[in-house]
């Protein structure tokens, strides 16, 4: 697995495994699939409530701690001093007492300020190995970084070949930011997996169109982590790295990018008051 070095030094696998959306007992037996298939980078979140699922994977698979990257996130009804560092030694506790290796903000809302400061000291109390955010838009991680005493580390946003984010991008390189996507294959939309022009470009390479969408966001300097529950298809989403573009492959598959979210954007005022509300509800406010 190949990896990439983060602003501190950490290095960080370039493919992953992500379980959002999987209930806490399949996901036991899935990162166990995924670790025996070759994955290194595990995500998952406070929200998605199977830290204790990733930690039992993990320790059925029987593989060294040491040699997994796992990222988990703080949900936003755990923002606030003091309120955020005990989270985060919550899932440290749930994801079986080693240090995280990745720590994110899950969203850009509430009192996100004070929610890096309690990771910035659990960073350095040594809970978590590094730090960044998940769904932060460049004026959000512009306002952060430039208060922030630790910079974010990581980004994790919705990127796949209809969404992606190049102006964005820019921003997280002038940050010194490294880039990861959520949903690389669009949840199935658009028609994803019928594509023509992925299809097409599949079939050249001896390769399935997931493969191809992979390959184009990992080439392009993205971290990626693809989710499936069927074991034969996580070996097929981690075997992306034996074939090249041409040039007129890479600018087909660039000419797909619609330059908008197509699964919940974050900028959008009703999916911004949805969101809100509903974390505002969860802390009883």
């Amino acid at each position: 697995m190949q990896n990439v070095p983060l602003s501190n030094g950490v290095e960080m696998p370039v493919l992953g495994y992500g379980v959002f959306q999987i209930d806490n007992d399949t996901t036991a037996r899935c990162v166990a699939d995924a670790i025996d298939a070759g994955y290194r980078l595990i995500d998952t979140a406070q929200a998605y409530g199977n830290e204790a699922g990733v930690a039992k994977g993990i320790a059925d698979s029987g593989i060294d701690r040491k040699e997994l990257f796992v990222v988990s996130k703080v949900w936003v009804s755990n923002y606030g001093e003091g309120k955020t560092y005990d989270s985060i030694k919550a899932s440290v506790d749930a994801l079986g007492g080693e240090p995280i290796d990745l720590m994110l903000l899950h969203q850009a809302y509430a009192d996100y300020h004070a929610a890096w400061r309690d990771m910035e000291r659990a960073y350095k109390d040594g809970l978590v190995r590094a730090i960044g955010v998940s769904n932060f838009n460049p004026n959000r991680l512009i306002d952060l970084s430039a208060f922030a005493d630790v910079a974010p580390m990581v980004n994790q946003v919705e990127t796949h070949v209809f969404w992606q984010e190049r102006p964005e991008h820019e921003v997280m390189e002038q940050l010194g930011v490294k880039y990861m996507a959520w949903s690389p294959f669009a949840e199935g939309q658009n028609g994803f997996f019928q594509n023509p022009v992925l299809t097409e470009i599949g079939e050249r390479h001896g390769k399935s169109v997931g493969q191809v969408a992979l390959r184009y966001l990992l080439d392009n300097d993205v971290i990626v982590i693809p989710k499936s529950t069927h074991k034969e298809r996580m070996e097929e989403n981690i075997d992306v790295f034996d074939f090249e573009f041409s040039d007129e492959e890479k600018t087909q598959i660039a000419a797909l990018d619609g330059g908008r979210s197509i699964i919940f954007d974050h900028t959008d005022p009703k999916t911004v008051s949805y969101l809100t509300n509903l974390v505002k509800e969860q802390m009883g406010a």
